[in-house]
């Protein structure tokens, strides 16, 4: 059995990295160029903390844009998922499988306790391999697990500290409408950019409206994660 963590380079996706890392063979973080720049000194603190290497992969198309102009479509966002995590992810992830298809495999996420409806579509859609959850089995929500990483004296990604609720690529096409006007005062040059983007192939990333037709004050917007440590910090201290 080799087990893999697909290391999401989040604070949920590192804790639970930690939680199971005696039982880890290989860690494995797909970057693209669209993540913000502090995520790469995440991931190598992280590989201290873990005490073992981050294996990092990426897609030819490294970009959000290039992949979603690669599609030859209108689509950029959908029920089905957004084409450019299945060019910059899943095909990423299907390719290291295919170089892999004569062993047995086990995956570790880093879905918290309160995400275990997509922790079941994971073990529904991926039935060839085994598929390991640690903060579900530890209960583990993602305010504790952001509670956890700040006891172990790692600084989280940056985009946690601008209100973001994961540490996505800038500009992450699957966000809803508080996300964009977020991005839009954060981030201007990629807003637009994307705004741009949209006009140019016809497709959205919200559905039933433009980025550049969207009112800023669209969007209920989620308050940012509280990394104050508890003492729930104290009795989890890896």
């Amino acid at each position: 059995m080799l087990t893999v963590s697909w290391f999401s380079a989040g604070v949920s996706s590192a804790v639970a990295t930690k939680l199971a890392i005696d039982r880890i063979d290989q860690i494995i973080y797909t970057h693209i160029d669209d993540q913000h720049p502090d995520t790469l000194r995440f991931v190598k603190d992280c590989e201290v903390w873990f005490g073992k290497p981050v294996e990092i992969l990426q897609s030819p198309y490294k970009t959000v844009a290039a992949a979603v102009r690669a599609g030859g479509s209108k689509f950029v966002n959908g029920p089905s998922g957004a084409i450019c995590t299945r060019y910059l992810k899943r095909r990423v992830r299907q390719e290291w499988e295919a170089d892999h298809c004569h062993e047995q495999l086990a995956y570790v996420w880093g879905m918290d306790c309160d995400e275990q409806g997509r922790a079941d579509r994971i073990r529904e859609s991926m039935r060839n391999q085994e598929h390991i959850f640690p903060l579900i089995d530890a209960k583990i929500t993602k305010t504790q697990a952001h509670q956890i990483l700040a006891a172990s004296g790692i600084r989280r990604p940056v985009m946690y500290d601008l209100g973001f609720q994961n540490n996505n690529c800038i500009g992450c096409v699957k966000g809803g409408m508080a996300y964009w006007n977020r991005v839009r005062i954060a981030f201007p040059n990629v807003f637009a950019a994307r705004a741009k983007m949209e006009r140019e192939i016809g497709g959205s990333c919200i559905n039933g409206t433009y980025l550049d037709e969207l009112d800023p004050q669209r969007g209920r917007d989620k308050p940012p994660i509280v990394e104050a440590c508890g003492i729930y910090c104290e009795i989890m201290r890896l």
